[in-house]
């Protein structure tokens, strides 16, 4: 019993520690007064997205929405892989659920 109180106990020591260490070291890279640094704020990637999103002779998607444009263009691969994970997690649960079911 002892054992298991001392495992936990430093399983929530690190756990602690860890989470003071991301949020002590880690976080402060992402916050706004760093973006000013070496003239960052000028090349913002969103920027170039709603610039060049409506026009397809620029390289763009060629739609009037943006969001569309860069769901589907920009990220089409990384959408059509997340959509194939979801598809495939849901033809398993179906598969799971009628097995279960056969069982009963």
């Amino acid at each position: 019993m002892m054992r298991r109180v001392l495992a936990i106990g430093l399983v929530c020591a690190i756990g602690a520690l860890l989470v003071f260490t991301v949020s002590n070291y880690l976080l402060p890279f992402g916050t706004f007064p760093q973006r000013r640094f070496e003239n960052f704020e000028d090349n913002s990637v969103a920027q170039v997205y709603l610039e060049n999103a409506p026009k397809a002779e620029a390289g763009g998607a060629g739609s009037a929405n943006v969001v569309t444009s860069i769901v589907w263009d920009y990220r089409g691969y990384d959408t059509l892989g997340e959509a194939t994970i979801l598809f495939t997690a849901v033809c398993g649960v179906a598969m799971l659920f009628r097995a279960a079911k056969e069982e009963d």
